[in-house]
């Protein structure tokens, strides 16, 4: 995940604080005081003079987000970094890779905030949107820290900045509150620029998108002559989507096709550059069973595409050329499966609940390590209870697998969490 922070990031946190604490600690009342000002401060601060609301209702500016604890039990390991998430691909490779098993956590990594704002332009409605959570990944993962979420602006049929891929499918991630989400879905937030000829329920939008991947040498790691190899991506990922709107929800279709390449630095043969060709289908939809209960679900196969997936290794990995002496390996793009499964449930006004299963397989080349990730699977099952407007409390099993390539080892996760969530957003409108 690669992300970046704005300046001025670090004013938003006093302006929406209010107070330094010195001596003994607030009450609650008045940090919540304190909050609402800050809030109010930072509002006005950026977008100038406001009002309420109006006749006319015309939206200007939207701040919204939440504030989510989550504690559980881990009854086995996880790479510490992961500590509070289900990802297959970061549960052990070997016998007590982390330590012992059983650890309880707290966390309030997922709390976010975000504003929207709404300008009327010759060309139409200018729409931007600033997002962030407190979730690190990348060189921050494990910790507490701002994390950018979503910078992106539309006008029109167009839109540019960091938004979700056209490849992937949000409406199919279920109402669970483990972090991570499936690990065989299709999710990734990325760079773009987007077109979209049709907007709506029913909806086309093609991107170019921001080109990255990663790569193992697997069994030829410690080789010095692939030391010298570097990547290049000389053109975007090209993406796009077509949703088809129904009564009974929709169908949707996305495809990507990408270009990675690998470039030997060293000038002494064999030449170990080359190339590999990404693409992928992904087939996903929302469809109503009765008025209580929506199946979210995905089918999706490519090559090369795992940087896009939830929860994925390596987009190429080195295979065995026993054809070509002067040549004994080369880069090759992994096939990848992914399935989701859920069924949200809302029993009521104060009671829901979501099941499912997800799954990715990897189709490994022969060049990786016996403890190379082949496949892994995630199962959840939780009963929310809403008490009252805006806050939410649940109560989750969470479950999950990862079986190694070929050295026969595959281990389980088995983890209880409880989430306590309080959503906040306030509208303005035009005077």
């Amino acid at each position: 995940m690669k992300r970046e922070t704005s300046d001025w990031i670090p004013g938003v946190a006093v302006a929406i604080t209010g107070l330094r604490f010195q001596g003994t600690f607030p009450d609650f009342k008045t940090i919540t005081t304190n909050i609402k000002l800050g809030l109010i401060i930072l509002v006005l601060l950026v977008s100038g003079s406001l009002s309420a609301q109006t006749d006319e209702k015309k939206k200007l500016m939207e701040i919204y987000g939440f504030i989510m604890m989550d504690a559980g039990y881990d009854f086995n390991q996880i790479d510490p970094n992961w500590y509070d998430v289900v990802r297959p691909t970061k549960l052990p490779a070997f016998k007590n890779q982390y330590g012992t098993d059983g650890n309880f956590f707290f966390s309030v990594r997922q709390t976010r905030f975000g504003v929207k704002n709404y300008f009327e332009t010759p060309m139409g409605e200018l729409k931007t949107q600033f997002e962030f959570e407190m979730f690190g990944t990348g060189v921050d993962a494990g910790q507490t820290t701002i994390r950018l979420r979503h910078a992106y602006a539309e006008l029109g049929k167009f839109g540019a900045g960091q938004y979700w891929s056209p490849f992937m499918d949000i409406d199919v991630f279920p109402n669970t509150v483990e972090y991570w989400g499936p690990n065989g879905m299709a999710f990734f937030r990325n760079v773009q620029v987007r077109y979209m000829p049709i907007q709506g329920d029913t909806r086309l939008t093609i991107a170019l998108e921001r080109p990255g991947a990663s790569a193992d040498a697997g069994v030829y790691a410690d080789r010095i002559e692939l030391q010298s190899i570097k990547s290049r991506f000389p053109y975007p990922d090209l993406s796009a989507e077509y949703r088809q709107a129904f009564k009974f929800g929709y169908i949707e279709l996305a495809g990507i096709v990408r270009r990675m390449e690998w470039k030997d630095q060293n000038t002494t043969p064999p030449d170990y550059s080359g190339h590999a060709t990404g693409w992928g289908l992904n087939l996903s939809t929302n469809i109503k069973l009765g008025s209580k209960t929506v199946f979210r679900g995905q089918a999706l196969y490519g090559e090369g595409v795992e940087n896009y997936m939830n929860d994925a290794p390596v987009d190429v990995a080195l295979k065995n050329n026993p054809s070509n002496p002067n040549l004994p390996v080369e880069g090759v793009a992994l096939p990848v499966t992914g399935l989701v499964g859920f069924l949200d449930i809302n029993w009521n006004a104060k009671f829901s609940t979501a099941v499912g299963y997800s799954r990715l397989n990897i189709d490994n080349s022969d060049g990786q390590s016996p403890s190379d990730f082949r496949y892994g699977q995630y199962a959840i099952a939780n009963l929310a209870y809403y008490p009252v407007k805006n806050a939410m409390m649940v109560i989750e099993f969470q479950w999950g697998d990862r079986h190694n390539f070929t050295d026969g080892w595959s281990t389980t996760i088995t983890k209880i969490q409880a989430s306590f969530k309080y959503n906040f957003s306030h509208v303005f409108y035009k005077e």
